[in-house]
Formats: structure tokens, C-alpha cells, sequence
């Protein structure tokens, strides 16, 4: 019985911990102004189950994070969680403040290669900005994730407010941030890039 029990050791932690996907992003992914579960990223999990997807998720998303926070928290948040798929999205807050773009595209791009680095498949997940920014900003600002997705090979969300962005009965009184009502939508959409991956 010893020996049988030593020979199915290396295949119990897999069964004991499912891999991970590992939620990084902002305020859009955090469920600001919602109850925890009504956020999209509580729907991922439960979806995951319904489908019979040995998956956990772990969400470090952070209201106000921009790319640069995000840069720095990473490396810890790989450390720690060890995902199997990182969902990255980030980006907006930096937008919202005028940041510059090439700063953003590059750390962004660093957070892909860490990711990468640690063996976790990626989905970068982009959001369209307010068009009082400018036409110019706006466009080079859009071309960020189609442009990481192709150069770095990973799979891509072009905009994760897809269907109802300009529509405000899909968003809480800031005008800004998706309602409960609009949360099953975003899932939906991650979820046609995402299934491809587990």
C-alpha cells in the first residue's frame, strides 16, 4: 500500500489545486460600485463550473491602477498565484489622464513578456476611450492591444464594453463604470477569447 500511495504523490497536488486564471486589470474588472459577485470576473467563475472547467480565479484587479501600478504589483502577483492564464487589462486610467501612450504600450508589453516568462497563456483586453481626448489620441490608444496581441502572439479582447458602450442603461450614475446589467455582457465577450485557451 506504501508503494502504491508513493507512486500517486506527483499527481496530487494537480488535483488538489486547479490551475489558475489570474484577472489583472482595473476598476472595470474589480466590480467598483457592485457587490463582489455581481462583477464579471465572479460570472467567469461561475461559468467556469457550468462548464465543467477545472479552473480557479484570481482576482488582483485594482480600482485607479494604471499601467505603471500595474508594472510594479506583477511580478508578485505571478510570484504568488503562479497562473496558468493571465488576463490583462489594463490601460484606461492612463488614457483618461492624457498619459503617454508609448509609456503605456510599453509597459504593457512588459507585463505580457513577464507573464509569458512565467509560462501563463495571455489575453490582453483593451476599452474604448471618451472622444473628448482627441481623434488622434483616441486612435493611437486603440491600436495599442491589436499591435501587443500581434507582435507578442497572444490572444486579444480589441474592446471589452463591446455592444453597449454609447448605451447608458448599461452604466452606474458616473456615466463611466458598467452597471450590474452590463456585467454578463462583458463575460460574454471576454469569454469568446478566453474558452479557446482552457
Amino acid at each position: 500500500m506504501a508503494a502504491q500511495s508513493g507512486t500517486n504523490n506527483p499527481t496530487a497536488p494537480h488535483q488538489s489545486k486547479p490551475p489558475t486564471i489570474l484577472v489583472f486589470g482595473d476598476s472595470l474588472s474589480a466590480a467598483y460600485g457592485l457587490a463582489r459577485n455581481q462583477g464579471w470576473v465572479s460570472l467567469l467563475q461561475e461559468r467556469l463550473k457550468v462548464n465543467q472547467l477545472n479552473y480557479s480565479v484570481a482576482n488582483r484587479s485594482l480600482s485607479g491602477e494604471t499601467t505603471f501600478g500595474g508594472l510594479e504589483r506583477l511580478p508578485r502577483a505571478l510570484s504568488q498565484i503562479r497562473p496558468s492564464v493571465v488576463i490583462l487589462q489594463l490601460g484606461a486610467n492612463d488614457g483618461l489622464r492624457g498619459l503617454d501612450l508609448k509609456t503605456t504600450r510599453k509597459n504593457l508589453k512588459a507585463m505580457i513578456e513577464k507573464s509569458l516568462a512565467a509560462q501563463a497563456k495571455v489575453v490582453i483586453v483593451g476599452v474604448r476611450l471618451p472622444p473628448n481626448l482627441g481623434e488622434a489620441y483616441l486612435k493611437e490608444f486603440d491600436a495599442i492591444v491589436a499591435s501587443l496581441a500581434s507582435e507578442l502572439r497572444v490572444a486579444s479582447v480589441p474592446a471589452m464594453l463591446e455592444g453597449f458602450a454609447t448605451d447608458l442603461s448599461y452604466f452606474q450614475d458616473d456615466q463611466i463604470h458598467p452597471n450590474a446589467k452590463a456585467q454578463p455582457m462583458i463575460l460574454n465577450t471576454v469569454w469568446k477569447t478566453l474558452k479557446p485557451l482552457l
